[in-house]
Order: C-alpha cells, then structure tokens, then sequence
C-alpha cells in the first residue's frame, strides 16, 4: 500500500511541500505537476481503515493518504449563544441549533428534528437579529485549524453556508419552496437577509484567515439527483442577483476563487452559476449526471471541477478493472488542468482496498 512502503513515504512527504501550488496549477488551468487530491471521510470509513491498517488514534487520515485541500469553517449560526441542551422528556433530547429552531434527537442518534421556529410568520421577519458575525467565538477553533493546515502545506479555502440551505434551516425547506412558489418577495427578503450575513461571516473568515490566496467555498445543497429544488427562472430571479453580490464582495476583499459545493444535478443552473462569477463547482456527481469529460469539453477555462469520481456505484462496487477505468477517464479530461480528483464522500461502503486503488492509480498518473 502506498502509505506503508518507503516509496509511499516519499511521495507524502514530497504532497506536504507541494499541495498548494499543486492545486493552485490546477485552477490555473494548468498542466498540474501532479493530479491533486480532495477527500471527505466518512468516521466509520476511518473506523474501518484503522482496523485494518492498525493506525492509532492519533494518525489523520488526512494526512496518510493526503488530501491537497482544506475547507475550513467558522460558527456561522445565526444564534451560536444560544447553541445546548434544552430539555429532555425521555424519549427525546430538545436543543437550541442556534439556526433559529428547536430540534429534537433521539439519545445518541446524529439525525434532529425541527420542532419549532422562531420565524413563524412574514411579519416576524424584520424584529429578528442574527448575532454579529466578528465574535470571537465564532473563531475560537477557526484560526488554530487554519494554520495547523498551513502549516502543512495545503491549498486553504473557507467556507461558508449558501443562500439556499442556510434559508431552508431558517424558514424551512417545504416552507421556503412554497414562498418561492406563492409569496416571492417574502422569500427573497428571507435569503437576503441570511445572506448577508453569511457573507459577512465569509468576509470575516478570509480576514481571520489571510486566505485569499485561495478564497471560498459556497456549501448550497440546492439539487436532488435529478434535478434543483426550484426552475432557472427562480434562480435567475431570485438567487441569481444575491449570488453575483457575494461572489463580487468577497473577491473584491481578496479572495482569489469562489467555489460552490452542491450535490446532485446542477446542470440545469450551470450557466446561470458561471455567470454568478463562480469559479468552480464540487462534488460534480456522476451519479446525477454531472460528468466531468463533458464538462471540461464545454467549460474549461472557465469552471473548475473538484470531484468528479463515483462514490454511489463504482468505487463501493469492489470490482477493480471497473475503479481503475473509472480513475483513468476523469483523470485524463483534468490532465491539461481545471480537476483536482476526489469523492463527494468516503463511507463505510467503500472499501479501504477500493479506496487505495483509486489513490494508487492517481499517483501513478505523473
């Protein structure tokens, strides 16, 4: 296995002292010296390959297959104060998300659900202040994990929520699509305001951060496998205005790209988010269409892609003639540059024997 041999050793060390440039070639439209690298992994993933790798606690997984970059968050909640427990009947275990809403979980379960919202009605909206995005304690863990990562050589970006997503937890999701539906003006005063103040936070977190070599990432799940919650008419109308708006003020405060992570098809809005000003796009999932070779036909130059390999089928599929395919092909449309290569996510259906395989054939690429 690459980590566990001399070689393997050599070739990490030599990542820590060219991630940043690495991917800095990549979104440069450059020919990469090497294909860089992007991963999420899953905790029962890592479970898993320390179990079979017998990797201590302390060893990052981040660091033993490494990954070139990092996105690093700050406590954007509306209401981060108000963040805790806020009472038990047994059953269930009710909290403050500081998203403006009750939630309640099972014991030990990850999964909440909204209970109550403090936005209740259209003439709530204006009474409502999010708490300032420059507290400190919003930043408490940010900094030290940004130079930690520095440190390390990677390509640094921060992040923050998206119009959409962050609306939905704030209004709610079928709440928010029946505004757009029903009461357009009501829901774009929703998104502004939250927008606002998400970009606030991302002006703070570059200023925190000194990241602009690198910039943003826009985390806004607003597509399904088939298609986006809402038409390109709506997000002309409604998103596409805010969009340009953030995207101008945090170059405008330095921050060299901005990127947009949104799972499942965003083909439809594809054009609509190039014109926003956005720079790149991530997990580009094949399963929902999104197919890196076509893309690079049609956008290279102009949008990179961070992604682009198939967690859903190929790689939890095992069968290592088809992974290895699968690896070559989008490798080769990102050679001549716009691609850093990864999953959306590494879970616990992928094997670590299937995961290493697609690792391995990259670092045979160059």
């Amino acid at each position: 296995m690459m980590a566990e041999n001399s070689k393997g050793c050599e070739m990490i060390e030599l990542r820590k002292d060219n991630s940043a440039r690495m991917v800095e070639q990549a979104l440069s439209f450059q020919r990469p010296e090497r294909l860089p690298v992007f991963d999420s992994f899953w905790k029962e993933f890592e479970d898993n390959w320390r179990r079979l790798r017998n990797q201590p606690g302390e060893t990052d997984i981040e660091d033993y297959y490494w990954n070139d970059l990092k996105v690093i968050a700050a406590r954007e909640e509306f209401f981060p104060t108000r963040i805790g427990e806020t009472g038990s009947d047994g059953d269930w275990v009710y909290e403050d998300d500081g998203w403006g809403r009750t939630v309640r979980r099972k014991p030990d379960a990850f999964f909440t659900q909204p209970v109550e919202r403090l936005l209740k009605s259209p003439t709530g909206l204006d009474a409502i202040q999010f708490e300032p995005a420059d507290m400190d304690m919003r930043y408490a863990d940010f900094v030290g994990e940004v130079e930690y990562h520095r440190n390390k050589g990677r390509a640094l970006f921060v992040k923050i929520g998206g119009p959409f997503i962050r609306s939905t937890f704030f209004r709610g999701e079928v709440e928010l699509l029946m505004d757009l539906a029903q009461d357009e003006p009501f829901a774009k005063a929703v998104i502004e305001k939250v927008s606002e103040h998400l970009l606030q936070i991302g002006l703070e977190s570059l200023k925190r951060a000194g990241a602009g070599n690198f910039g943003v990432w826009i985390y806004d799940d607003m597509c399904n496998l088939r298609a986006p919650m809402f038409s390109p008419a709506t997000f002309e109308r409604v998103f596409l205005p805010i969009y340009k708006r953030i995207v101008s003020s945090l170059k405008h405060a330095g921050a060299r790209w901005v990127f947009l992570h949104c799972d499942g098809n965003l083909m439809p809005l594809l054009d609509l988010v190039v014109e926003a000003g956005i720079d790149g796009i991530n997990p580009v999932e094949p399963a929902a269409g999104m197919n890196v070779e076509e893309l690079m036909e049609r956008y290279h130059g102009r949008l990179s892609l961070v992604g682009g390999l198939c967690n859903t089928h190929i790689l939890p599929s095992g069968d290592a003639d088809r992974i290895r395919r699968h690896v070559l092909a989008v490798a080769d449309a990102g050679k001549n540059g716009g691609l850093v290569i990864g999953t959306h996510t590494v879970g616990p259906d992928v094997s670590v024997e299937s995961y290493e395989l697609y690792r391995q054939v990259v670092a045979e690429l160059f």
